[in-house]
């Protein structure tokens, strides 16, 4: 396990000094983390190196995952279309069953902690059903910038028994809620087997035992397979592409247990472009390995994001620092990693041909993927990694703390 120490070599002695000096009005304090899965997505990887960390600097950090089931991840997942502008059907039903698992994990449950720490919509109502005895905090690392105005006004009634809100973007503060609200940027860790450097044979060996040939230039997207992410489009920037440049797609993403969408858009992409697949040219991998996503990151010659809609996108940061350029979507909280023309470009989500002529572009010039690259990776040493988020929840854990209890 990782402690705050290790990461001296790569943000400097005076960042961890930092980092213990911040922690020390929190020592004999506790917090918990509680989200809906421990495997797939962003959130699950930020709290399996975040909440590690804040025990390695003397506070008691815990995290704890709700227990749901297929019928409330398929509403979950509805609220957070919702939350993204989605229409929705918003049945009794749904919200019956949105409250029940909360009530029925309030039940057992023992939370006694300092501060308590909610992420995302699916364990939001717990406020609801627990005896509130310390601050509440909720994480919402969706993009809120333009909420289904009758998912929010549902939601915004349980949200308001909270301490304070946190979002991922200044676009996503809500202007008309009274609640105290604050931005935080999510952040990678540099060290976990994702993100460490790897070294040019153990890239070759892992991608080999994968069947991803490396014969011919690669562009990835790694990313759950969501509408969101528009998989669809991201295939046909790639016949844009192939016709001027003989190159290879992978697009690999897991399945997380909170998002039952996957399953679908994944049978439907192998469905409709089974002679791509056919061929090799396209390839498609369903896993959660680390290892791997990080080879294929390094060994891409571009890294394609093309989301519709994004929160923050770890994927766009965990490619930044491995020196990879980046072709990504100028929404939600991408245009504050993607600098455009430096370490790399961010065009309209539906600009097809704009996507093909930049990794066309990228694709034939390696000085230019070099200087993007050295550009991408301190940007993100700057601003995206785990010792900076870790800083903002221990002053946000002091913060909140300190002001309840007296």
């Amino acid at each position: 396990m990782n402690r705050v120490e290790d990461y001296a070599d790569i943000v400097g002695y005076q960042t961890i000094e930092d980092i213990f000096k911040r922690s020390r009005r929190l020592v004999g304090k506790s917090a918990v983390h509680i989200n809906s899965t421990f495997i797939g997505g962003g959130v699950a990887e930020i709290l399996r190196s975040l909440a590690p960390l804040m025990n390695s600097c003397g506070l008691e950090a815990d995290w704890r995952v709700l227990h749901g089931y297929p019928d409330f991840f398929t509403i979950t997942k509805k609220f957070h279309n919702a939350l993204q502008g989605e229409e929705i059907n918003f049945s009794e039903i749904k919200q019956q069953i949105y409250h029940e698992v909360s009530e029925e994990f309030a039940s057992y449950a023992k939370l006694d902690y300092d501060c308590i720490i909610i992420h995302d919509p699916q364990p939001l109502p717990l406020v609801k059903y627990m005896r509130k005895r310390q601050p509440w905090v909720w994480r919402c690392h969706v993009d809120l910038s333009s909420p289904n105005a009758l998912v929010w006004d549902y939601l915004k009634r349980m949200v308001i028994k909270y301490d304070l809100m946190v979002v991922s973007h200044e676009d996503y503060l809500q202007t008309d809620f009274p609640l105290g609200q604050r931005v935080v940027h999510p952040a990678i860790d540099p060290l976990r087997p994702k993100n460490i450097d790897l070294p040019d044979e153990a890239i070759r060996q892992t991608l080999e035992k994968a069947g991803v040939p490396v014969d011919k230039p690669l562009i990835t997207q790694i990313s759950r397979f969501d509408k969101w992410k528009d998989p669809e489009g991201v295939v046909d920037v790639f016949d844009l592409v192939r016709a001027r440049v003989d190159c290879r797609l992978v697009m690999m993403g897991g399945m997380a247990a909170d998002d039952p969408e996957g399953a679908k858009i994944y049978d439907n992409i192998r469905e409709r472009h089974a002679a791509l697949i056919e061929r090799g040219d396209l390839i498609l991998i369903v896993t959660e390995n680390d290892i791997l996503a990080n080879a294929l990151q390094r060994m891409a010659r571009v890294v394609i994001q093309k989301s519709l809609r994004e929160g923050f996108c770890l994927a766009v940061t965990e490619a930044l620092w491995k020196g990879t350029p980046v072709v990504a979507s100028r929404i939600g909280g991408i245009p504050l990693q993607v600098q455009d023309g430096v370490n790399g470009y961010l065009l309209d989500p539906r600009d097809n041909a704009g996507f093909a002529e930049r990794i066309t572009a990228l694709l034939g010039d390696d000085k230019l993927r070099a200087r993007m690259g050295e550009q991408g990776r301190e940007t993100v040493r700057k601003k995206f990694l785990i010792t900076r988020l870790l800083a903002d929840w221990l002053d946000i854990v002091t913060l909140l703390t300190d002001d309840y209890h007296h």
